[in-house]
């Protein structure tokens, strides 16, 4: 019989994940490690792979809502190595823990343009991917040439095709982790990209409330194509919970943005708990008023219950 691989020495018990997520609520990792390479990577997915412990992986934190109780299994951070960098030519190759603003910088510095909208979305590589992130028009699936998703059993290149792509989705598997990925751009001016950047950033300043502890956007926009779409006549979900009377909505130490009804805040000791009342509310106002089924866009991680 083979031996269990012992516990690697970057694993950490009882790690408190709120200070990894941008809204501060939610309860400890049961195992937390960084990975700073794929070398360190396959060596923490096999030791958890022994151990049948569910992996999971904290990108920026920025869209992402952790359960009060804490989290079973290990939660993975990338860094180093697999969150770096790089330019190829036309591509920008990097690790699935590069941050989409920091690639949409190092693109625009390289006169490489189709990743500006990534400048207004505050999270990783690998986080993008999986939910096929897109804001302004643009949308990674447009950009992306290939990934290399790990798991227990190794590494594998997968083209963007194989990614089931569709609206804030891809079919990967909580399981799979994007260790890198390849975004093929187009060259282009220099100051004509960084203009891009700089106009995207205003209107999202103008758009979004700044500076407060939030995950983003609450809820997915209804898709026009949709029956439900058509129901919402066109409004976006921030414009549905606004016309309900949710801006600066309060219950227990979250709220609805006062500036933009869309987005949560932590006012200063909220829980996951206050967060998911104030979704339940949000989002039966808005059924009740437009026959209007509104679904999370926030992902979460470990027993966060949505009550409906």
């Amino acid at each position: 019989m083979t031996a269990a691989p012992s516990r690697p020495a970057s694993v950490r018990a009882n790690y408190a994940l709120a200070r990894l997520t941008t809204v501060k609520t939610g309860g400890p990792a049961e195992f937390f490690a960084r990975a700073g390479s794929e070398e360190e990577l396959m060596e923490l997915l096999a030791w958890a792979h022994a151990g049948s412990l569910e992996v999971n992986v904290v990108g920026s934190g920025s869209n992402l809502l952790v359960a009060d109780a804490g989290v079973r299994g290990l939660v993975l951070k990338l860094d180093r190595e697999l969150a770096a960098i790089a330019r190829e030519g036309a591509r920008i190759v990097c690790g699935g823990g590069a941050r989409l603003p920091a690639v949409a910088s190092a693109a625009a510095r390289a006169g490489l343009a189709g990743i500006e909208f990534g400048v207004n979305i505050p999270g990783t590589v690998g986080g993008a991917v999986r939910m096929n992130a897109n804001a302004y028009g643009g949308e990674l699936e447009r950009v992306l040439e290939w990934v290399e998703i790990a798991t227990a059993t190794g590494v594998e290149r997968r083209g963007a095709r194989e990614l089931g792509f569709g609206y804030r989705r891809s079919n990967l598997t909580p399981a799979e982790i994007v260790a890198r990925a390849s975004l093929s751009l187009v060259p282009a001016s220099v100051e004509r990209v960084k203009a891009s950047l700089a106009e995207m950033r205003r209107r999202r300043h103008e758009a979004q409330p700044q500076g407060i502890k939030t995950f983003g956007s609450t809820f997915k926009n209804p898709d026009d194509r949709s029956e439900i779409g058509q129901r919402a006549g066109g409004r976006s979900a921030g414009l549905l919970l606004s016309e309900t009377g949710c801006n600066g909505l309060a219950l227990g130490g979250a709220r609805f943005a006062p500036k933009h009804a869309n987005f949560i805040e932590n006012t200063g000791a909220a829980t996951t708990a206050d967060v998911v009342a104030v979704m339940a509310e949000g989002r039966r106002r808005v059924l009740e008023r437009f026959g209007v089924t509104l679904e999370p866009e926030v992902q979460t991680l470990g027993e966060v219950r949505f009550p409906w």
